[in-house]
């Protein structure tokens, strides 16, 4: 028995050691959320709804562009529509064969496209909940999707780091984009339809050529991967968050850098961002547990929204800019109200 045993141990301290790394490697876990002098409370530590349905992490969230539904994308493999106003569950998508990590709606709102782990993305009629149509060539998880202003093309951002451009009708690969050196965690149209950005895991923003996919510059910063990236409304600024705990503004047209913003506490990365359809603010999604809504010019942290349980994956503005859906490992949607930060910048504005 001992020589058996012995013969297996060093077997078993490899294992533990493989497990040990795995586990340092991957995001920390915050302390809880009511331990004395971490955190203070706010009137925002309630949401206004608690959308509950999901059984495994809520990884993406989206309004459609009327504001009456959310979309979210969740570890268990489905997509799930909700009514906004009363967040009552109105459809259960399911087809996808992994975590599903992204989802966005098409301009019109008539479709939705869901990326997924399953090296697919998928098409759904809103309408019926049914699947319309399956996006193939990617060559490993599929971790971003977003629509063009005009809803005719689809951008999707890839573990295989590639950037790959598809026909949203008929369904074919258009253009396959790449120069990243590891994997792309996000991509996202500007506002008229030419370039998207892309953020990925070799700590870059960088901007493209929808047309040609030449590559237009590299915004160099952040000091780990860039989880998330997002348009101003007006084109002239991109958002991105990192696992460096930061998030940053460029200029959009030269890729210049224009500020920091720093305040999500710990080591905990910055999965989202999103702009408000106004520009003035944006919002912050953390594994510190946090949502975090920030003033774009004078580009102070204007609140901080507690009540998630686990680290925050997702975080989307509704289109008049009173409200914010995110997603959380706690397997849920938290809706705020975040109506009077829009007063705030208001006042902050020069005559």
């Amino acid at each position: 028995m001992s020589t058996r045993f012995s013969g297996r141990f060093p077997a078993v301290i490899t294992l533990l050691l493989v497990a040990g790394f795995m586990l340092a490697a991957a995001e920390p876990e915050p302390p809880p959320s009511k331990k004395p002098g971490w955190e203070w409370i706010s009137p925002h530590d309630k949401p206004i709804a608690v959308l509950r349905g999901h059984e495994d992490r809520v990884q993406s969230v989206a309004f459609s562009p009327d504001g009456s539904r959310i979309a979210s994308a969740s570890r268990d493999k489905t997509v799930r529509l909700w009514d906004a106003s009363s967040g009552r569950e109105l459809a259960v998508l399911r087809g996808h064969k992994e975590q599903v990590n992204s989802v966005a709606f098409s301009p019109e709102g008539s479709r939705i496209a869901s990326a997924s782990q399953d090296m697919t993305v998928r098409l759904w009629d809103v309408a019926s909940g049914k699947q319309v149509g399956v996006l193939r060539g990617h060559e490993h998880w599929v971790q971003s999707v977003a629509f063009s202003p005009d809803g005719s093309r689809i951008a999707t951002a890839s573990v295989d780091k590639s950037v790959r451009l598809w026909d949203a009708v008929r369904r074919n690969e258009l253009l396959v984009i790449r120069g990243h050196q590891r994997p792309v965690f996000s991509v996202a149209f500007s506002p008229d339809g030419a370039r998207i950005a892309t953020g990925s895991a070799d700590k870059t923003v960088r901007l493209w050529d929808v047309s040609s996919g030449k590559e237009l510059a590299v915004l160099r910063g952040h000091e780990d991967g860039v989880k998330s990236v997002a348009f101003s409304p007006d084109g002239s600024r991109i958002v991105s968050g990192s696992k460096d705990t930061t998030i940053r503004l460029w200029d959009a047209i030269n890729g210049r850098p224009l500020a920091v913003l720093r305040g999500h506490e710990g080591s905990h990365w910055v999965h989202s961002v999103a702009f408000s359809a106004d520009g003035s603010r944006i919002a912050s999604a953390s594994g510190d547990r946090t949502v975090r809504v920030w003033d774009v010019v004078g580009r102070n942290e204007l609140l901080v929204l507690r009540a998630h349980e686990s680290p925050v994956w997702a975080v989307a503005f509704s289109p008049d800019g009173s409200r914010i859906a995110s997603g959380s490992r706690d397997t849920t949607v938290h809706l705020w109200d975040v109506s009077a930060t829009t007063a705030s910048t208001e006042k902050g504005k020069s005559p």
